[in-house]
């Protein structure tokens, strides 16, 4: 551990381990044309639709914990691309569904295999990607993101 990390509390280190990753998938994915933000969605809309999904703007928005307006301006900026399909919901008409072309599909693929690329060299220090410390740290991670945050609780919690 760096002496920058020893005495870091745990939200620093969050905080440093998702900007560290963030810069690097902006990184590896910009020889595709892509961003970390357009890979999110991609790489989500990919293995929903693997699922048999075809989701809204909005169901995408919680699956990735993006911003519904977000997910809307990327949805176009990559429809404008040719890498997504957005269509009017028959079911809802101010919703819109989202699925990938066929050049998504073929993009998203090789983007998929770049970011993975990179998960393994994130994950060796912890024993590779199938390790039982990744593992671990993959249940940890599920663990905090479970976990409800109230940024207003800790204020009403002192007004009581």
């Amino acid at each position: 551990m760096s002496s920058t990390t020893e005495s870091a509390t745990a939200g620093f280190l969050v905080w440093r381990l998702s900007m560290k990753w963030r810069v690097a998938v902006d990184r590896a994915v910009a020889p595709l044309g892509l961003t970390h933000a357009q890979y999110a969605l991609l790489a989500s809309l990919h293995g929903m639709a693997r699922s048999g999904r075809q989701p809204s703007q909005r169901q995408l928005a919680d699956h990735t914990g993006l911003e519904a307006l977000y997910i809307s301006k990327l949805a176009r900026a990559l429809e404008t691309a040719g890498l997504v399909d957005r269509t009017r919901d028959p079911d809802d008409p101010r919703a819109m569904r989202l699925s990938l072309t066929e050049r998504g599909r073929d993009v998203t693929r090789r983007a998929v295999k770049v970011v993975q690329g990179l998960l393994d060299q994130m994950l060796e220090p912890l024993g590779g990607r199938n390790g039982p410390r990744a593992r671990e740290f993959t249940r940890e991670l599920a663990a905090l993101l479970d976990a409800p945050l109230d940024p207003h609780a800790e204020n009403d919690e002192e007004q009581s």
